[in-house]
């Protein structure tokens, strides 16, 4: 795929690389690699004429049917169909009846894996908790299944932020007590603050 060329706001006729979009290839890799990973890149959102970009800054990873925290432990069904696809595609469910999640498919297909995007900043603002980010981006259901490789509506970019491991605490995941010994897996990845 060519690299699209947008205006930038410096001077008249100069030019900027458009941010690449991260690649199904990106996601086809284990989960705990691919959650670590995804701190200090950008969600972004096109609805409507409207650009939103949010620097990703906690994850949660959800690995397998052995994994008592992830939605597939229970097998495949209607709802966790999704996270058996190919990688790069949207996971988004509703909690509570009211909140919507989004969560990126990993791994080869038939394998289901997921990470959740739990918080991100926008313009020096954070966004904290998965529920308030779909409010502010405008996700729903109508985006599960939806392909994240595509630069269309919804995908991810690679700004170029550099995020050394140092800078990323590793922690349990959050509201999945009744999973016991999983719920203590340090598999939330968040980008400590300075």
């Amino acid at each position: 795929m060519s690299e699209m060329m947008v205006p930038s706001h410096g001077g008249e006729g100069e030019q900027r690389e458009t941010p690449p979009v991260l690649t199904r290839s990106y996601f086809l890799r284990p989960t705990l690699t691919v959650a670590r990973d995804l701190i200090g890149k950008f969600l972004v959102r096109h609805n409507g004429g409207e650009l939103l970009a949010g620097k990703i800054v906690e994850v949660e990873a959800y690995v397998g049917t052995s994994d008592r925290a992830c939605h597939a432990s229970k097998g495949r069904t209607a709802r966790t169909e999704v996270m058996f696809g190919p990688p790069g595609v949207a996971y988004v469910y509703l909690i509570y009846g009211m909140y919507h999640c989004l969560n990126v498919v990993t791994e080869r297909e038939g394998f289901p894996a997921a990470v959740l995007i739990r918080a991100v900043e926008v313009e020096g603002r954070l966004i904290d908790g998965p529920g308030r980010l779909c409010r502010l981006f405008k996700i729903d259901r109508s985006l599960n299944r939806w392909d994240l490789t595509l630069r269309q509506s919804l995908w991810f970019e690679d700004r170029g932020v550099f995020v050394s491991g140092r800078d990323i605490d590793q922690l349990p995941r959050i509201g999945v007590e009744y999973a016991g010994e999983w719920a203590r897996k340090p598999w939330r990845f968040r980008l400590r603050t300075k």
